[in-house]
């Protein structure tokens, strides 16, 4: 895209995000919780407006800034926000390129995972995320704030409030530019992809945060094969992938 002066705004942006400003806070999850998403937990995470990497912030900005410059139809999804951050980025990467016709949907339960009980994917009863639920519980008007705090909740921030299965299918979403999933789970992911994925414009970006959790994954590929999606993964991060939708 042409250079707006945008570069400097969102780098900074993307260090406060992720709490690269302040480094001497405690990570994500709590002592004795386990599993990967532990081990991935950054310096920083657990009071930053994001726990996610800061290449994979470069990754948002990358598919938003190529779809805006690709004239890509559509607007911007996150499903499943935590605190917002990554949806805060992409408010703010339409703020700096001066873009208003487009919108950025923030879709989450603000209640946490579902809870995987014996009717739920076997891996999503393996992984018992519910259980962490005191951390990933944040309310939607706690993520409100976090928008105003950087000037950025405005009518192009629209809400999506309650579970996937129910808000997404009717969500007034007529295309999307960028699908990002964080829903951790199989059945949140194919929730998401199955409501939102049929609406990504050709050229379009999916971005998958958790492709490295067995219970998203299977879920992604299951999805691929149903629906003969050939395009190649790529690694957004060390744990996260996306791919561009060519028709």
């Amino acid at each position: 895209m042409t250079d707006t002066g945008a570069g400097p705004y969102l780098e900074l942006l993307k260090k406060v995000l992720t709490n690269r400003i302040q480094m001497e806070t405690p990570s994500a999850w709590p002592a004795g919780s386990g599993g990967a998403a532990q081990e991935e937990a950054r310096p920083g995470a657990f009071t930053a407006h994001t726990m996610v990497s800061p290449e994979s912030l470069d990754n948002v900005q990358y598919c938003v800034e190529r779809a805006l410059a690709d004239g890509v139809p559509g607007d911007l999804i996150e499903t499943g926000v935590w605190r917002g951050g990554v949806c805060v980025l992409m408010r703010a990467v339409l703020k700096a390129h001066a873009v208003t016709d487009r919108r950025v949907w923030v879709a989450d339960s603000f209640e946490g995972v579902p809870e995987a009980g014996d009717g739920s994917h076997p891996l999503d009863q393996e992984m018992a995320l519910h259980n962490l639920n005191t951390v990933l519980s944040v309310s939607a008007d706690a993520v409100r704030a976090v928008f105003e705090s950087y000037d950025l909740l405005d009518e192009q921030v629209e809400f999506l409030e309650g579970w996937f299965d129910e808000t997404l299918p009717a969500a007034p979403i007529e295309s999307l530019a960028v699908l990002r999933l964080d829903g951790d789970l199989y059945v949140s992911t194919r929730d998401s992809l199955s409501a939102l994925y049929p609406k990504l414009s050709p050229g379009g970006f999916v971005i998958i945060d958790d492709y490295n959790m067995a219970p998203c994954r299977a879920a992604v590929h299951e999805y691929r094969d149903a629906h003969g999606i050939k395009e190649e993964i790529k690694a957004a991060d060390s744990v996260g992938v996306w791919w561009r939708k060519e028709s």
